[in-house]
């Protein structure tokens, strides 16, 4: 049997999944990275994307996160998640129809403060779409 790290998935509400994986791909700010078990310790920051959990040499489950943070030791990755979904579960013309109301709220926005969390809520929503592209 291969050897495993501990995927922890958080979400601000809940423990979403604890469980072995070979290997795990986060989307990082910087850019996607794998963690393999031995992997260095590390703190990163995670854009909205989609993680893709690997056993048997295949990505066996996909989760769109909508942010967050991720911590990598030597046995164990963490992602403390804004919000998750496995990816499965979205539904296209939900987060279009959801895309279209933040468009025409942003255009009603008056303040820098409104358009500044509904354009993070966009850049989510869009990030949605291209991962179910």
């Amino acid at each position: 049997m291969a050897e495993k790290l501990q995927f922890e998935l958080v979400s601000p509400e809940r423990l979403l999944l604890n469980e072995p994986v070979e290997m795990v791909v986060v989307p990082g700010t910087e850019g996607d990275f794998g963690v393999l078990p031995g992997h260095a310790p590390m703190i990163s920051t995670v854009r909205p994307g989609v993680i893709d959990m690997h056993d048997d040499g295949q990505v066996r489950q996909r989760i769109f996160v909508a942010g967050g943070f991720a911590e990598v030791t030597f046995e164990r990755c963490t992602v403390l998640a804004d919000e998750a979904a496995p990816l499965a579960e979205l539904d296209r013309t939900g987060v279009e129809t959801e895309l279209k109301g933040l468009r025409d709220k942003l255009a009603e926005a008056d303040s820098d403060g409104q358009r500044t969390a509904i354009a993070a809520r966009i850049a989510v929503a869009e990030a949605k779409l291209a991962a179910l592209a």
